[in-house]
C-alpha cells in the first residue's frame, strides 16, 4: 500500500505524508521499524491499562481516561472524573452571570492548555473574557492585572498541582495584594486547582471552590482535566464537543494497523526524518490565526515528554525532538528564507484549516483574502519540497472545540508513540526538576548575601563568595540584580568593585 494520505472522519482529519520523501510503501517502512511498532502497540495497550508509566514517582499516566472515564482501570478514577465535571458545570451555573473577566494563575501546562483552548476558541460572544499570568516576572503581573479592570468583577482561577511551583504561588500572592490594595478579600472570588493535601489546597480553604488535579494527569497531558476544562467552561467554549473530538481520536489511534492510524504514521514518519535522533527540528506552521498558540503547546508537549539524556536501559542517548513555529502567512515574511535555502535541519507540518470563516469580500477578481491564505499554504510547501525540503501537511475543515479537541489527542499519541519507538520515557522529567532546584541553590544563596548586607558587610564579591561558600559569578549575579533593585548599593560593575548596604 502507497505510503502518502490518510484520511479519517468523526473526526473529519487528514494526515498527507507525499512531502516527506518516506519509502514508497508502507509495508517497507512497517519492516524497519517492526520492533518498535509492536513495542509501541503493546504499550498504548498497557498505558491505557493502568500501567505503572512513570517510574520515578510511580506514576500512572490516565490523561485518554479523561475523554472516556469508563476506561479507568480503577473505579474511583471513574468516579472521580465525572464528579469533577459535574462540579464545573455545576459552579459555573451557580455563578449566575457574576464576574466579566477570568484571571487564570499558572504555568506550564497549567497555562499552555488553558490558553490555546481560550485563544483558538474564543469569540466575542464569550461568556467571560479570560486574562492569563503565566511567570514570576512582577512587571509581567502589573501588566496583567492593569488589563483586568474592575477587580471586584474578577474571577481568579490558580492552578498548581503541587501548590509550591515559585512562579504561580508569587503571581498569587502579587494578585492578593492587588485585591487587598483595592479592598477586596481574594478568597471570595478565587477557586483552586490541585492536587489534594497540596499547599495551595490547604491555603485555599475558605475560597469559592476547589478543583482536582490527580497525580496520574501530567501538566503537558491536562488540557483535558479541571485544569482546561474549568476556565473553558467559564469562558462558555463548547467542552462536550473537545472531549468527544479528543476521544474520538483517541479510538483511531488505537488501531493496530499501521496504515489506519495517524499518530503511529506521524511517530514514524518523525523517526524516518530524523534518523531517530531528532536531527531535524519541527517547525509548526499552521495557517490560521487562530491556531497560532499551538506550536508553543507543542513545545512543552513534544519537548518535555522527549528531550531525554537517557534511554529507559540508562544508555546515554540525548533524545529530543526540537519544536518551533508561528503562522502563515506571516512566516513566509520571516523564516521560511532560511527554510528553503539555509541549512536542512528540519520538517515542517503544516496546519490546513479549509473553511475560511470571516468576510466573503473579493478582495481581487475572483479571490477572496482566504484564498490567498490556502495559496501561501500550498505555494510554500511546494517550494520547500523543491529545495528537498520535507513537510507533513495535517488539514481540519474548521478550528472549532471537537477537531481541536481531535488535534491535541493526535498528538499526545504520536508522541507516545515515538517515545516507545526510540525507547525512552515520555512521562518524566528529570531536567526540569534540577531546574527548579538549581534555581532553589540560588535563592538560597541570595538570602545568605542579604543578611550579610544587613548586617552591615562590606566587600569584593570574591569576599562575598567565600562567606556564602558559593562562586564568584554567582554572588556577582544575586548582587548586581539586588542594586538595580534598590536592595544594595554596588560601587561599580567588575566583580572586585565594593557592594554596600543601603541600610
Amino acid at each position: 500500500m502507497p505510503l502518502s494520505y490518510l484520511e479519517t472522519s468523526t473526526p473529519s482529519l487528514a494526515l498527507d505524508l507525499r512531502w516527506m520523501a518516506l519509502p514508497d510503501e508502507i509495508g517497507d517502512l512497517e519492516a524497519r521499524h517492526a520492533v518498535g511498532i509492536a513495542r509501541a502497540l503493546r504499550e498504548r495497550a498497557e498505558l491505557e491499562a493502568g500501567a505503572i508509566a512513570n517510574p520515578d514517582e510511580c506514576r500512572q499516566v490516565g490523561h485518554y481516561w479523561l475523554r472516556a472515564p469508563e476506561l479507568a482501570p480503577d473505579p474511583e478514577q471513574t468516579r472521580a472524573i465525572r464528579a469533577a465535571r459535574f462540579e464545573i458545570e455545576r459552579f459555573v451555573d451557580t455563578l449566575h452571570g457574576r464576574f466579566s473577566t477570568v484571571l487564570c494563575v499558572g504555568i506550564g501546562g497549567s497555562a499552555l492548555g488553558p490558553q490555546l483552548l481560550a485563544d483558538a476558541l474564543g469569540t466575542s460572544a464569550d461568556r467571560r473574557r479570560l486574562v492569563f499570568l503565566d511567570n514570576t516576572d512582577p512587571d509581567g503581573v502589573a501588566r496583567a492585572l492593569d488589563d483586568l479592570g474592575d477587580l471586584a468583577d474578577t474571577l481568579v482561577v490558580v492552578t498548581s498541582k503541587s501548590g509550591g511551583t515559585p512562579e504561580t504561588r508569587n503571581g498569587m500572592l502579587l494578585v492578593a495584594e492587588a485585591f487587598a490594595e483595592a479592598g477586596l478579600d481574594l478568597a471570595q472570588q478565587a477557586v483552586a486547582v490541585t492536587g489534594d493535601g497540596s499547599a495551595l489546597h490547604q491555603a485555599s480553604a475558605g475560597w469559592l471552590a476547589r478543583f482536582p488535579m490527580w497525580d496520574w494527569v501530567g501538566g503537558r497531558t491536562s488540557v483535558m482535566s479541571a485544569v482546561g476544562l474549568l476556565p473553558a467552561a467559564l469562558q462558555g467554549l463548547d467542552v462536550e464537543a473537545l472531549l468527544e473530538g479528543a476521544r474520538k481520536m483517541d479510538e483511531i489511534t488505537r488501531q493496530d494497523v499501521v496504515a489506519d492510524n495517524p499518530a503511529l504514521l506521524l511517530a514514524l514518519s518523525w523517526w524516518e526524518v530524523g534518523a531517530g535522533k531528532g536531527e531535524r527540528a519541527m517547525v509548526v506552521l499552521p495557517y490560521k490565526d487562530r491556531l497560532v498558540l499551538l506550536s508553543r503547546y507543542l513545545q512543552q508537549l513534544v519537548m518535555e515528554s522527549l528531550g531525554k539524556r537517557t534511554d529507559r536501559h540508562g544508555a546515554v542517548v540525548h533524545q529530543g525532538l526540537a519544536v518551533y513555529g508561528n503562522k502563515g502567512s506571516t512566516d513566509q515574511h520571516a523564516y521560511v528564507q532560511q527554510l528553503r535555502e539555509g541549512p536542512d535541519d528540519f520538517f515542517a507540518t503544516f496546519l490546513e484549516v479549509l473553511e475560511d470563516g470571516g468576510s466573503p469580500l473579493e478582495v481581487s477578481p475572483g479571490a477572496r483574502a482566504g484564498d490567498y491564505l490556502s495559496g501561501f499554504l500550498a505555494g510554500t510547501r511546494q517550494a520547500l519540497f523543491d529545495a528537498g525540503r520535507r513537510s507533513i501537511t495535517l488539514t481540519i475543515p474548521r478550528v472549532d472545540a471537537a477537531h481541536l479537541g481531535a488535534l491535541i489527542a493526535l498528538f499526545e499519541r504520536a508522541v507516545g508513540f515515538y517515545a516507545s519507538l526510540v525507547d525512552i520515557n515520555a512521562y518524566h522529567q528529570p531536567g526540569v526538576e534540577a531546574g527548579k532546584k538549581a534555581a532553589a541553590t540560588v535563592l538560597a544563596l541570595q538570602q545568605a548575601l542579604v543578611d550579610l548586607i544587613n548586617d552591615g558587610a562590606r566587600g569584593t564579591a570574591a569576599e562575598f563568595a567565600e562567606l556564602a561558600s558559593a562562586d564568584a559569578a554567582t554572588v556577582y549575579h544575586v548582587l548586581r540584580h539586588l542594586a538595580a533593585n534598590g536592595r544594595a548599593r554596588m560601587h561599580g560593575f567588575g566583580l572586585d568593585r565594593v557592594f554596600e548596604s543601603m541600610d
